[in-house]
């Protein structure tokens, strides 16, 4: 996704501007594939690696059950009058402002996490780039610093003669995948290719191991829903949209993963933390190659980062402007950009970056942050699965047959296979995760005092405000 659009379509839903509308259905999975297809890919091969074979299967699995998320994001967008900030605006509307709130804190935890992984496949390519061997945390943290700052700091200024750049790095992020995932196959050698399980575990075990970097690679799939409010006709382009970009999204994954494993041999490719590199050698034997698609990837990684730099500042920015967020987050630059958000996001973000590399570096660190990115947005899918299913099961709406059924079992796979993922991801990330989670509450009880103050909520009834004829009923009852 460009920071460019992005900036169009806030800007436009925010002013009231007659933007409204401006993104018909190929924008709309353009949307969908860009943010989906970030720089975490030119990584994710190694880390399925790892797994052996069998992750090709997982990552078919984690697509399917992508798939039906989109399906779920666009019966959503169908029937809540408001969908500004997409999942934070399901929950709200079926659970309330506490359950919204969640929503907007997880899925904000999981940007800046993200960002941070995107970074951290960054740095790889950029120790590649210019021949950086066993770099110190310390190199790597200040590389990463760069990639979370430079984007941060367009983003501020508002530069609309960012539009080329965006342009040109969506392109070149697609051209290496595109050759591997093609070309790439008249070079596999299949003795490259590793045990079908190579986790050391049961079969179990490699599968848990593939499944979070897998759905990690699929995190944008939600973004049409988040957009709605600019998508022509959104009860039926959203689901649309978001269907039709993760399934192209996830038949490219596989195509390219499966010939990176076939073109690198696998004890090579699990410890590789830029295996686009080693990919492409082998295809083109010769030295610019790597060095080539090394470019291509910094590049490209700049241009995610720029796009999901904006993303993350605008899920808090939906939640403040309605209370439910620190106020701060609410404010705008001249030109229209949540700057504290992203101000805020990018602090927070340099600081995890400083956390990880001061006990890993390498591919460790890319998959710590991407476990924790996974888990964290796990919960907003989670919810929003949790709301069409209250929603079915509640008899508002008279659904029969067939498609109470087919309703019903995307709400209850969409909600087993959040539970799943975040099982997947370790006890480790679940548990940082949680308290990252727990965090938030305090926070949140913050915030509705102050909401209760300037008559934006109600406050609950306490018992000694209650009719004396009231509280006999109530002890009578007990």
């Amino acid at each position: 996704m460009t920071a460019t659009l992005d900036r169009l379509i806030h800007r436009t839903a925010r002013s009231g501007s007659p933007g409204k509308g401006a993104l018909g259905l190929t924008s709309s999975t353009a949307l969908v594939v860009g943010s989906i297809i970030g720089t975490g890919v030119f990584t994710m091969p190694a880390v399925m690696a790892g797994a052996g074979t069998s992750s090709i299967i997982t990552l078919g699995i984690i697509a399917v059950g992508a798939l039906l998320l989109g399906v779920l994001f666009g019966q959503l967008t169908q029937r809540v009058p408001s969908t500004d900030g997409g999942l934070y605006a399901y929950t709200r509307h079926e659970f309330g402002d506490f359950a919204g709130y969640l929503t907007a804190w997880c899925y904000w935890i999981t940007c800046w996490a993200g960002n941070a992984a995107i970074v951290s496949s960054w740095v790889l390519y950029v120790e590649s780039f210019f021949g950086i061997d066993a770099p110190s945390a310390w190199t790597s943290f200040g590389i990463a610093l760069t990639g979370l700052w430079i984007p941060a700091i367009v983003n501020l200024a508002g530069v609309r003669q960012m539009a080329w750049f965006q342009k040109l790095t969506v392109v070149l992020k697609f051209l290496p995948l595109l050759l591997v995932g093609t070309v790439g196959w008249f070079f596999v050698d299949t003795a490259s290719f590793g045990p079908f399980n190579a986790s050391g575990g049961n079969l179990y075990d490699a599968v848990n191991l593939a499944a979070g970097v897998a759905l990690f690679s699929f995190i944008g799939v939600e973004v049409a829903s988040i957009a709605a409010g600019r998508v022509r006709d959104p009860r039926r382009n959203v689901g649309r949209a978001s269907v039709i970009g993760t399934a192209a999204s996830g038949l490219l994954y596989i195509a390219v993963t499966a010939a990176v494993m076939g073109l690198v041999p696998h004890d090579q490719l699990v410890d590789d933390g830029a295996p686009f590199v080693a990919a492409f050698q082998q295809m083109f034997d010769v030295g610019w190659a790597g060095k080539a698609v090394a470019l291509v990837a910094i590049i490209s990684g700049l241009g995610a980062l720029n796009g999901w730099t904006m993303v993350t500042a605008e899920m808090p920015y939906a939640a403040a402007r309605d209370g439910l967020f620190l106020p701060a987050f609410a404010k705008e630059s001249r030109t229209g950009v949540p700057w504290f958000g992203i101000v805020a996001s990018t602090v927070v973000g340099s600081l995890l970056m400083a956390w990880s590399y001061s006990s890993e570096t390498g591919l460790k660190v890319f998959t710590y942050l991407v476990y924790l990115s996974v888990v964290t947005v796990a919960i907003p899918y989670f919810l929003s699965a949790c709301a069409q299913l209250a929603y079915l099961v509640s008899g508002r709406r008279a659904v029969q047959g067939w498609a109470l059924a087919r309703d019903l079992t995307v709400s209850v796979v969409g909600m087993l296979f959040s539970l799943w993922v975040t099982f997947a991801s370790g006890y480790q990330s679940v548990y940082q995760a949680m308290l990252l989670l727990l965090l938030g509450i305090p926070l949140y009880g913050f915030l509705k005092a102050r909401r209760e103050r300037l008559g934006l909520a109600s406050p609950p009834v306490e018992a000694s405000e209650m009719p004396a004829a009231e509280l006999v009923d109530i002890t009578s009852e007990r």
